[in-house]
């Protein structure tokens, strides 16, 4: 049976492509507020950066938990649902990241990389819903966009918020960030022309998806291309604040590196023209090379130094062109009968990064210094890119 998308849509892609980038840009500064304050905040509470990333290894263990039973979810609550209590989560892990200490932490951590997780993959099977294949890398572009206006603000706000205000000034931008995100997300699905209507399948239970999923090698790259990808994005965000504090700059300058970082994405459109002139798989490969390349850089340059921060924004820069076009390979040749399914397996790369990251710091941490995790991270972008290469070239 041929995949039909939802009646009407077909005149509404570039309406029903906007609203899902506002909706997107709206939980990204919700999450982006707080993404430069939570890693000082918890290396100021814990003391060290051993004890920050099993913090951050505690949370990644709950969201995956939660992402892997991401059917149930759905089955039980329905999708609206799903991505209703991923935006009460952010607003519980606000309160949490305020008042907690220790142990609260790591459940902030996880509440607010489950609440990324649920809104990540109902968003996803919303755009392959409504956005046909051939619209996907004009959509894909200005999701970026839109993400990257977000981004390039919420990091530098939320530093200042915490500088120059009330101490709980972020958390609760933060929290009425996505309650905005809720807000417009019922407004979609109750306005007019409803672009966000309900999910009329069900998933299936993910042990008997794995199997499957991981035997189609397509799928497998695009898997490795945004788990990659993720880790790299998982590294700037908690350890690219540390860095520049241990590089002996002030903390203002961690929030501006991330914002600089998350503004890289408004060049989204020139990377969908050199897509469309070269080909999906020729920038994804570019893309990976140069970030592989900048973060082994950074291992080069050994302990924290200044210069160490235009590396991370270079390797930004391939990171950014595959947020753009990371996810293209997977849904362009992922089987529309099993886009449920699969979507919920693919998805796990924001969980499998927020696992790994922490999980190979810690281990390297134990018998070497931290930046022989930047030489993993490059090789692991290396090994990505050589991957890569054996996608259809016609992507």
């Amino acid at each position: 049976m041929f995949h039909r998308r939802p009646h009407g849509l077909n005149t509404l892609i570039g309406e029903a492509g906007d609203s899902l980038a506002k909706l997107n840009a709206l939980d990204g500064f919700s999450r982006s507020i707080l993404v430069g304050i939570v890693p000082l905040l918890a290396l100021e509470a814990l003391g060290s950066k051993q004890a920050v990333t099993l913090a951050y290894l505690l949370g990644s263990i709950m969201t995956l938990m939660i992402t892997l039973n991401f059917a149930t979810l759905e089955r039980l609550l329905q999708r609206r649902w799903v991505v209703t209590l991923g935006g009460g989560f952010s607003i519980v892990a606000a309160l949490i990241l305020y008042l907690g200490d220790e142990l609260e932490f790591a459940v902030g951590i996880g509440l607010r990389s489950a609440a990324a997780s649920l809104f990540s993959v109902c968003l996803s099977l919303y755009i392959m819903d409504y956005i046909g294949k051939q619209a996907l890398t004009r959509i894909e572009s200005r999701r970026m966009v839109y993400n990257g206006a977000a981004w390039l603000i919420g990091p530098s706000l939320g530093i200042w918020l915490w500088n120059n205000s009330a101490p709980w000034t972020p958390f609760l931008a933060a929290a009425l960030g996505a309650c905005a995100m809720l807000a417009y997300f019922w407004r979609l699905r109750l306005g007019p022309n409803k672009i966000v209507r309900k999910a009329n399948r069900l998933s299936a239970n993910p042990l008997k998806v794995i199997p499957r999923y991981f035997k189609q090698p397509a799928l497998c790259i695009a898997y490795l291309i945004t788990l990659s990808r993720s880790m790299f994005w998982v590294a700037l965000f908690v350890y690219g604040p540390i860095y520049a504090v241990e590089a002996d700059l002030p903390n203002w300058v961690a929030g501006g590196l991330l914002s600089v970082a998350s503004g890289l994405l408004f060049f989204s459109p020139l990377c969908r023209s050199l897509a469309d002139k070269f080909g999906s798989r020729s920038i994804i490969i570019a893309g990976q090379l140069i970030a592989g390349l900048s973060v082994s850089m950074l291992f080069l340059i050994g302990e924290a130094q200044p210069i160490g921060l235009v590396f991370w924004v270079v390797a930004a820069v391939g990171a950014a062109m595959l947020d753009v076009l990371g996810n293209i390979p997977f849904m362009r040749l992922v089987k529309a009968r099993e886009r449920t399914e699969m979507t919920m397996i693919f998805s796990t790369w924001r969980e499998g990064s927020e696992l790994m990251t922490p999980l190979v710091a810690a281990v390297i941490l134990t018998v070497a210094p931290f930046h022989m995790f930047y030489l993993f991270l490059g090789g692991l972008l290396v090994v990505a890119t050589f991957a890569s290469t054996y996608l259809p070239r016609r992507l």
